[in-house]
């Protein structure tokens, strides 16, 4: 078994095959177990957004957990695979510290990720899918990340998808102060989008969401009202502005909907931010007059033009992570002689063991307690010395001059004269 971060990105993969491979929270634990079922994996944890679904696994083939993910969405395996790449070991470790740490993302430095990868990690422990290594790979993940912004300037200037959505706005209506929002859904990527909006004082804010309750928690911090999905095909032509983000695994706002609040808008136009993955709404929106349709793919060159800002940071935050990776795989390349320190030291117990009780009976049958002593300890240290005497014995001329090399390392001989 080996660990491998296999997946696709915004950089791999275009948007219309990324929304096909999401893991939702719904079925993230169900898929771990289906994958552990399979037996292709011993340990696992999938990291699922808009911008990637990765797969981070101790496996043996990778090409075969490829196949799962490609099967389990039931699309063909040559239709993703082009898109795919395998990371394995110290490639791996250094891809996961550059995810956490925002360098791998669309918005280079944003913070989001860390809290999915994080939820990503609570999910896989709950399906006890996670063992020792892939904890200790994202707990490390977790502390490079934390290193990464402290020490750098990674996230100054950083502008994320929520702030790029205002700016977009802000080009089409002259002022957003004379706008009416509508958010659809209650999610992390619509708290920030709200957060935003917030700030630029449009003059009305609605969320709408599945729950009603929820909704209206995440409306009272802005003074907003709230609204459930249904009641939308009612409320939707008065609004300018749409930001949508759901985990629904179907288009919320599909192209009649639309077609009819415009018809009832009398043609003002609409400006609507789909941050969703898969979509909330059915592309053939962009096709519609008086309506500007935004992806999270459409938000990228956007969204990265202050990249040469951060270039110093850049280079120092993958200083921080080389230097991190290589420790890691340090640790990493430990745990492969495990197994021979746990046999070794389980034939010495056995030595030991097979002497003391053979020492026993002879002090139970009456002999001298310093005689016995003196044979177990001779004992002993014949057993010990007999296998690599036995090897040193066999070896031949090059590989004995090696073996006398290695043993006087262990048993710190001093150097022949």
């Amino acid at each position: 078994m080996s660990l491998y971060a296999i997946g696709l990105n915004h950089q791999t993969a275009p948007l219309a095959l990324r929304e096909q491979v999401v893991f939702g929270s719904d079925i993230q634990s169900e898929a771990l177990r289906d994958l552990f079922g399979k037996r292709l994996a011993k340990e696992a944890a999938i990291l699922s957004t808009c911008n990637r679904t990765e797969i981070y696994c101790q496996a043996q083939e990778p090409e075969a957990v490829a196949r799962w993910l490609a099967d389990y969405h039931k699309l063909a395996v040559d239709k993703v695979a082009p898109h795919l790449y395998f990371h394995p070991r110290e490639h791996a470790v250094t891809h996961a510290f550059r995810v956490a740490s925002g360098l791998d993302s669309m918005v280079l430095g944003e913070p989001q990720i860390l809290g999915q990868l994080k939820q990503a990690v609570r999910t896989a422990e709950a399906a006890g899918t996670v063992g020792l290594i892939l904890n200790k790979l994202f707990q490390r993940s977790f502390s490079v990340a934390k290193e990464v912004r402290t020490q750098t300037e990674i996230g100054a200037a950083s502008i994320s998808m929520s702030a790029a959505s205002v700016k977009l706005a802000q080009r089409i209506f002259p002022t957003l102060k004379e706008t009416h929002v509508l958010m659809i859904g209650a999610g992390e990527m619509i708290e920030l989008a709200a957060t935003h909006f917030s700030a630029a004082q449009p003059k009305t804010m609605t969320v709408a969401n599945r729950t009603l309750t929820r909704g209206e928690e995440l409306a009272a911090r802005f003074g907003a009202k709230a609204i459930t999905l249904a009641e939308l095909a009612d409320h939707l032509p008065r609004f300018d502005i749409i930001v949508t983000s759901t985990a629904s695994s179907l288009p919320i706002l599909g192209k009649g909907l639309l077609e009819r609040a415009v018809k009832a808008r009398k043609h003002r136009p609409m400006f609507i931010v789909d941050l969703a993955v898969p979509r909330d709404v059915e592309a053939e929106v962009r096709d519609l007059d008086d309506v500007f349709l935004y992806t999270v793919d459409d938000l990228a060159d956007l969204v990265s033009s202050n990249l040469k800002l951060r270039q110093n940071a850049v280079q120092d935050a993958e200083a921080i992570i080389e230097e991190q990776s290589h420790s890691f795989v340090q640790w990493l390349e430990s745990r492969t002689v495990v197994p021979t320190l746990r046999a070794l030291r389980e034939q010495g117990e056995t030595m030991r063991s097979a002497e003391l009780e053979r020492a026993r009976r002879l002090l139970a049958n009456g002999a001298d307690p310093a005689e016995v002593l003196e044979q177990m300890s001779r004992a002993l240290a014949n057993k010990f010395l007999h296998a690599p005497s036995q090897a040193l014995n066999q070896a031949g001329a090059a590989e004995r001059a090696e073996m006398l090399a290695l043993y006087q390392r262990i048993y710190n001989f001093p150097d022949p004269q």
